[in-house]
């Protein structure tokens, strides 16, 4: 692919004959604007949307995006990377919100009871994506990073919403917390990146399993081994655009509508229809964030 391609939006895919939903995007993140976004993606059959805050100005903007937009549902959270942030200070500024100083536990806390206040809306269906991020986070941050998703599960768990998880290189710890802390009724692991061995302790735990565009890189056969001992009561699809855009736009800006091409690959590697797949996660899709 000649580098400038990279900044061409992949065509629009064939639409689905079921619609479908998007169980994870960052609809903040993308160059259109939310209208443009919305209805691209319903011209190809992906009606429905779940945009995922991940600081506490993106899970403001997730419920108040939400309560404008009917297919818009919102989860808010502090992101695994976000915790450490708060407490130790971000320096480098790497995150949106620039260069900041150290919170200590006391802004943790702070952040986390407007996590919990915005939780308490209608609109806002789950909580996340919270969770374990071992590929970013140092160990100086790992103790931020288990208190904030030990209190994402205690708010999930209060406010009867589904919780979200991000696990990066962190699967035991992200289980062994979950028993811990007694998980919450509906757990969403997006962006699934564990093999099939842990999808089915996920399945025996009735853990649902959102697949991205990863399924179909060619160095991902452990999700694609993992997607075919998955329930297909417990799959769910997503894009977390603007990353992870699927095979063959690899590189290029991802977005809700690219779902029929992630969702044509997962019914391949499951050896279903494209309708039954499409059918099967609108069902788990609207169960899990109980809409």
């Amino acid at each position: 692919m000649a580098p400038q391609d990279k900044n061409t939006p992949p065509p629009l895919p064939e639409p689905l004959r079921v619609a479908v939903a998007d169980s994870h995007t960052h609809l903040d993140m993308q160059d259109s604007s939310v209208e443009e976004a919305l209805a691209k993606a319903a011209s190809v059959g992906v009606t429905t949307v779940v945009q995922v805050g991940c600081d506490l100005a993106g899970s403001r903007w997730a419920a108040e995006t939400a309560a404008a937009h009917d297919s818009v549902h919102a989860t808010v959270a502090l992101h695994p990377n976000e915790a450490p942030r708060i407490v130790l200070g971000d320096p480098d500024g790497w995150s949106r919100q620039g260069a900041r100083e150290p919170g200590g536990d006391a802004a943790l806390d702070a952040a986390l009871a407007e996590i919990d206040r915005l939780a308490a809306l209608p609109q806002v269906r789950g909580v996340g994506e919270t969770g374990l991020d071992y590929f970013r986070t140092g160990p100086e941050g790992m103790a931020a990073q288990e208190a904030s998703f030990r209190a994402h599960i205690e708010i999930a768990k209060r406010h009867d919403k589904a919780l979200v998880i991000h696990d990066r290189e962190a699967h035991d710890d992200v289980l062994r917390i979950l028993r811990e802390e007694g998980a919450p009724d509906r757990v969403v692991f997006h962006c699934y990146s564990g093999d099939a061995e842990m999808a089915e302790i996920c399945a025996a735990a009735g853990y649902f399993m959102s697949f991205a565009g990863n399924v179909t890189f060619k160095n991902a056969q452990h999700l694609r081994d993992a997607l075919a001992v998955a329930p297909p009561e417990l799959v769910l699809v997503e894009t977390d655009a603007p990353f992870l855009t699927p095979a063959p736009y690899r590189g290029r800006a991802n977005a809700p509508y690219l779902i029929p091409v992630t969702l044509r690959a997962m019914a391949e590697v499951t050896s279903v229809t494209e309708d039954a797949m499409a059918t099967a996660v609108a069902a788990n899709t609207a169960r899990a964030f109980g809409y």
